[in-house]
């Protein structure tokens, strides 16, 4: 039985001015599947992101979230959605508990429940104990764990993540990229997730390969690697976007 969808793009299409940025894109997303949007710079990924999250609009296409159509539906599809920008979105004068007591009063979550739902993310993510710090205090791994808990709070289907470990060092950015795969596997949430980083790709992961505003590869690791004829995704991607860096 083929698992829920929880995100549809169909010939979906972008451009800046006469500048094409996405050009008739169609993939689908589902329920407890990992996919890692791998592209170099350039490659439309945070225009993609821009457009499922409606900070942009594209008449070009199609998109729907667990169903909802999101020109049509918006309001219905946002909130099936979390998200974890590149750069941080937390006040920083805030403590931790207080970031997410006021984001989940956005979403509407009482206070008793937004407060049983703050202590469940934060133990997963072994933040609890650090809970009535101010933001400013936390390193950069723990700001994105803060992150990460205030994205799930309202319990999405959909969890975006645009480059979330870029500049973490090596054991915030292992422990990230663990965590997320866990909650993907055990909780049956999608995932879409945008990298440069090979090394942040797990083999059971599905791979979207964007390049100029194209998708060149779509498919699991190892369809990847077949349809190149290569030995590693490193390779594979120089291949599909002609040696360019991720």
């Amino acid at each position: 039985m083929k698992a829920t969808i929880a995100l549809a793009v169909d010939q979906l299409s972008f451009a800046y001015g006469a500048k094409k940025a996405l050009d008739r894109l169609s993939f689908q997303i589902y329920a407890g599947e990992c996919t890692i949007l791998l592209g170099p710079n350039g490659a439309g990924k945070t225009t993609l992101f821009s457009l499922i999250t409606r900070l942009y609009d594209s008449h070009d296409g199609h998109i729907a979230l667990c169903g909802f159509d999101l020109q049509q539906q918006t309001c219905k599809a946002l909130a099936k959605l979390g998200i974890v920008f590149q750069q941080t979105t937390l006040d920083m004068d805030m403590s931790v508990m207080d970031n997410l007591y006021y984001h989940a009063a956005l979403h509407g979550i009482g206070r008793k429940q937004a407060g049983q739902r703050i202590e469940q993310e934060l133990q997963r993510l072994n933040m609890w104990e650090r809970r009535q710090e101010k933001v400013r205090q936390l390193n950069g791994g723990h700001k994105r764990r803060v992150e990460i808990a205030r994205a799930l709070l309202h319990q999405p289907s959909l969890l975006l993540l645009d480059e979330p470990t870029v500049g973490l060092d090596v054991p915030s950015r292992q422990a990230i990229v663990d965590y997320v795969h866990q909650l993907a596997r055990e909780t049956g949430l999608a995932v879409l997730w945008a990298s440069h980083l090979i090394d942040e790709i797990y083999p059971g992961d599905h791979l979207l390969v964007l390049h100029k505003g194209q998708i060149k590869a779509n498919g699991t690791v190892n369809e990847v690697l077949a349809l190149t004829g290569t030995a590693s995704i490193r390779e594979a991607f120089q291949q599909l976007t002609q040696g360019e860096a991720a």
